[in-house]
């Protein structure tokens, strides 16, 4: 076809719609796949009884002090009883997999495609695949009696700060956040009492949500007592 000032605009507003059309599309197929996920991650999750989720970094190497913690609050917490939940990848999450694994519970590995960091431990009793990161966060929440945050990421911060926000207002129930690592998370607390708090845009009672702990035997105790 010979493209002339009659024709051109016709076929630009044509290619316009497929442009849209394609794009709906495409937009109704990750509504799909998000449906999908919740109904995968529900079946493979519903043998669960109780739980604790913990974040932290990918990065951190095996030889950090960080890692070893991590295993041993995971492994303190599966031979108590609780399934232990990771992002199923390696650093910290490795770490608390591992630690489960080692465990009376169970180890389960919400595994997510990154562009660097992600790649699936071997320590994972239950392992669910996600692409979409609403869906993964759903599953990290919905079966967690505490959350045990250790040093991290921007992920991590995402999921901390998630968390509160679902707790502050009320669209879950309260539960134990944990932060694990006070010498990392002092300056970010800091921060958080003199900026946030201290221009009003969270109440005092807010800060309550979080507790600041390095033993595991104390994170443990704080986790039973509150339940208690």
């Amino acid at each position: 076809m010979i493209l002339n000032r009659k024709n051109a605009p016709r076929l630009k507003k044509i290619d316009g719609i497929a442009r849209a059309t394609s794009q709906n599309a495409h937009k109704s197929w990750n509504i799909l796949t998000i449906m999908a996920e919740f109904i995968e991650s529900t079946e493979s999750l519903s043998k669960l009884d109780k739980a604790v989720s913990i974040f932290g970094s990918a990065r951190i190497k095996k030889d950090s002090s960080y890692y070893s913690l991590c295993m041993d609050i995971a492994q303190l917490f599966s031979d108590q009883g609780f399934a232990v939940i990771s992002g199923g990848g390696p650093g910290l999450m490795e770490a608390a997999n591992k630690g489960a694994f080692n465990g009376k519970s169970l180890s389960v590995g919400l595994n997510i495609e990154l562009p660097y960091e992600q790649k699936g431990n071997k320590w994972q009793d239950i392992s669910v695949n996600f692409r979409h990161f609403f869906s993964r966060k759903a599953a990290f929440t919905r079966y967690a009696y505490a959350y045990i945050v250790l040093p991290g990421g921007f992920g991590t911060l995402d999921e901390l700060t998630e968390v509160l926000t679902l707790i502050q207002t009320e669209k879950c129930c309260r539960t134990p956040i944990i932060l694990v690592g006070s010498s990392f998370w002092n300056g970010f607390l800091k921060w958080i009492q003199d900026q946030i708090l201290g221009h009003k845009m969270i109440a005092i009672e807010d800060m309550k949500l979080i507790q600041v702990l390095d033993d595991p035997a104390q994170i443990l105790n704080a986790v039973v007592q509150f339940y208690e």
